[in-house]
Parts: C-alpha cells; structure tokens; sequence
C-alpha cells in the first residue's frame, strides 16, 4: 500500500493522475532542493512530472537538471507516495503518484533553466523544517533516520 499525505479527498472532486520523480540529493553535510516562487512559494525536493515516452529515471535527471542546474547520478528508488492537491499552474485537482529517489550531485552545469525555481543547499534538518510537503519531509525524515 502507498502512503498518503496531505489534504484529504475531497468528495465530489475528480482528480487527474500525475505520475513524478523527486530526488533526495544529499552531499556533504547539506541536501540540495529547489526552491519554486509561483504559483505558490514552496520548498521542494527536485523532481516533477514524467512526460509521454520518458522513463522515471529519465524524467528524474531531467526535471532535477531544469530545477536545479544540476547533473546526478546512481539513482536508487526509495519508495512511492500519494498526495491529492489542486494545481493552480495547470488548473487541475491531481492525484499525484511521487516515486522518490537518491542520487548524488554531482556537477552544477548553470544556474535552474526551469522559470520560477532556484537550486538552495541547506542543512538536512532545516530542509524537514521548510519543505513544503509532507511526504518530501517524511522520506528524507526517513533517509535522515
């Protein structure tokens, strides 16, 4: 059974399938996540939507690229979980599937391509204080142990 995090179901709502990759990218004493200014201002672990005919490994070292900057590698699946939220920027309510990730930074090619977000390092428990989700906070909880 997946997890569930986040708002409850509301009924009468039709939801839309949106199947995602995130990564949690720890290096050295900090992890690295993507801060997104709109629609809403949010901490986030990278990651995002699996276009038609990529991957989720694929889609993972595209969307951490374009949100971050950064290239990664030996990424290893640590778990799935569901959460149920409007998304203004698509004007849609969404079951999003999120499958998680680690995987190791490994070189900054430029800045964030993807508008709007912008690559932070923090401290791993600063990072369970701003993320703006509860399944990202507890999966790296649980990385972090």
């Amino acid at each position: 059974m997946i997890r569930r995090y986040g708002e409850p179901i509301r009924s009468g709502t039709r939801y839309k399938l949106r199947t995602g990759v995130y990564a949690i990218l720890p290096r050295g004493r900090e992890v690295l996540l993507t801060f997104q200014a709109e629609p809403l201002p949010e901490f986030q672990l990278p990651g995002g939507g699996i276009d038609p005919g990529e991957t989720p490994l694929q889609a993972l070292h595209r969307e951490v690229l374009e949100e971050t900057g950064w290239r990664i590698a030996a990424a290893r699946r640590l778990g799935a979980f569901r959460r149920f939220t409007w998304m203004p920027e698509y004007d849609l309510w969404a079951e999003k599937l999120c499958h998680v990730y680690l995987a190791h930074p490994v070189r900054r090619l430029g800045p964030a391509s993807e508008p709007g977000h912008e690559a932070v390092w923090t401290e791993p428990r600063v990072a369970l204080d701003i993320l703006g989700n509860d399944g990202d906070r507890a999966f790296l909880g649980e990385f972090l142990g």
